[in-house]
């Protein structure tokens, strides 16, 4: 009974996520027009609302990784068992844009998070459209030329963050990266017919085998962690989906270097060279991987095998992102403790089956923002913020972070 139950809600699964965003503030597959953001956001926050919204020999996996040797392909577990994870409160945190994180909107936040239990802010470094949120000053971003001065003075904002004793996250979009596309044609994905793979807005990704690629992403966390962030926290670390994406030339034999050993691989990669600087790393994942062998195909997120990977998963269990019938709600946006509370037991399952191993610290991703796209769905204020997080506490997890994409927070106590 119980495999007849986990295949009902893999094939429920399946579509639903194909048609979501990784994070998402409108509807899935869906960015606002000028006319619309005016309506949720001023000239000061962010003018993307949608998205955020995670290996066998160089030899037998093809040319895709030039220069790949076995010693290059360490365990995935190497990275997250270098170091210990550094001192680090349990996390109540938000999301901040770039551009509201350079704005005086940010003296707003900061006084949130100092009056009510938030400890935490998520900031993003390289967003979706691959820009960097200030004027970094590293070889790719100086000869790419995609830094942006949203946050004019990132030491100045570093300073005033840790005067308030705020714990602070670098959010690095990883493999949907359309400057690193445009400038290196070669690392970028391609249909058959020679374009780039995109996702509904355009945004060209890259190729999440490609060592060039790994390189760039851990050369952006380094000069983060060299600002002050204390950790930093990979997002769209995935395949992309599709069926541009399944057509693609990924440049390697697939059958035998997996989607699954590339992300934990890259994720190994990028951890060693930060653990040297003593920073946490994270993992932003898709809720649906928990217990879905079809989602960890499609998008290589093993679930389980990041949790030995990585310091710390962050798993999207926003009630928005189930289909009708999962966890037995015809409209699980309408049940977000119960939605949240069943996604998390399935991650208590997943990673007992591993108990005595090295283990990530999760950290869901809650919503805070008003699916008005699902059919049925229900305003989310304080009480189903609240609901969330009580979830979150009863599965017996203790951080979470919540995701707004227009980072306005009113209903935090």
């Amino acid at each position: 009974m119980r495999r007849i139950q986990i295949l009902t809600m893999m094939i429920l699964l399946i579509p639903w996520l194909m048609s979501c965003s990784d994070r998402e503030e409108t509807a899935p597959g869906f960015r606002l027009t000028e006319v619309q953001e005016e309506s949720v956001m001023d000239s000061e926050t962010d003018t993307q609302i949608g998205e955020q919204t995670s290996e066998d020999t160089a030899e037998s996996a093809g040319a895709g990784l030039s220069g790949s040797t076995e010693a290059d392909r360490e365990p995935a577990e190497a990275a997250a068992e270098q170091d210990e994870a550094v001192d680090r409160p349990l996390v109540r945190g938000i999301y901040v844009t770039g551009p509201v994180a350079g704005s005086e909107r940010m003296n707003d936040l900061i006084t949130l998070v100092d009056a009510t239990q938030l400890n935490t802010m998520v900031i993003d470094v390289k967003n979706d459209d691959g820009e960097i949120t200030w004027k970094m000053e590293t070889d790719s971003v100086a000869e790419m030329g995609n830094g942006v001065a949203y946050i004019r003075d990132i030491d100045a904002l570093m300073k005033t963050l840790k005067e308030h004793d705020i714990y602070t996250i670098a959010r690095i979009v990883c493999f949907k990266d359309p400057v690193f596309a445009q400038n290196y044609t070669d690392s970028a994905l391609r249909k058959p017919d020679g374009g780039f793979v995109t996702d509904a807005y355009g945004l060209a990704w890259v190729n999440p085998y490609d060592k060039e690629v790994w390189a760039y992403l851990t050369e952006i966390a380094q000069a983060a962690a060299d600002a002050g962030f204390d950790e930093v926290q990979f997002d769209y670390v995935r395949f992309p989906i599709g069926e541009d994406a399944d057509a693609a030339d990924y440049k390697v034999d697939m059958s035998v270097y997996t989607k699954q050993q590339a992300i934990s691989e890259f994720l190994s990669y990028a951890g060693e060279r930060l653990h040297e600087r003593g920073i946490v790393v994270t993992a932003d994942v898709f809720g649906t991987v928990i217990g879905s062998a079809a989602d960890i195909e499609r998008v290589g997120q093993d679930y389980a095998q990041l949790g030995k990977t990585v310091d710390v998963l962050s798993p999207m269990v926003y009630p928005s992102h189930y289909g009708p019938g999962v966890f037995g709600f015809d409209v699980p946006d309408a049940h977000p403790y119960d939605t949240v509370y069943q996604a998390l037991m399935q991650s208590q399952e997943v990673l007992g089956q591993h108990a005595g191993e090295r283990c990530a610290v999760v950290r869901p991703w809650l919503q805070a923002f008003t699916a008005t796209w699902v059919s049925g769905h229900i305003s989310y204020e304080a009480e189903q913020i609240r609901q969330q997080i009580q979830a979150v506490y009863d599965a017996g997890y203790e951080e979470w972070i919540l995701w707004n994409a227009t980072c306005r927070y009113p209903f935090i106590e």
